[in-house]
């Protein structure tokens, strides 16, 4: 006996793409944030303030790392929509 949700009657097509459109503001915002972070890492490291430097190396971080999850949410929601599947 297979039981599995029934995507057929939802209607996702509008649904699809707010979900895009929010991972590409993610993305933007993630790259914006790096940009802006490793400018004021960089500043910090040049002008010898640690406190810059630190807060700059820590944005980048978090805009790696915010990237890195918008891109794998969508292999995540895949993985478990087909385990979901095989229950």
């Amino acid at each position: 006996m297979n039981v599995f949700p029934d995507f057929g009657s939802l209607d996702l097509g509008g649904f699809e793409e707010v979900i895009g459109a929010a991972l590409m503001f993610v993305l933007i915002v993630s790259a914006l944030m790096f940009i802006i972070s490793s400018v004021a890492w960089a500043l910090g490291t040049w002008g010898g303030n640690p406190n810059t430097a630190m807060r700059g190396r820590v944005g980048v971080l978090v805009a790696l790392g915010g990237a890195l999850m918008a891109g794998a949410a969508v292999a995540i929601v895949n993985l478990f929509l087909s385990y979901g599947s095989t229950l």
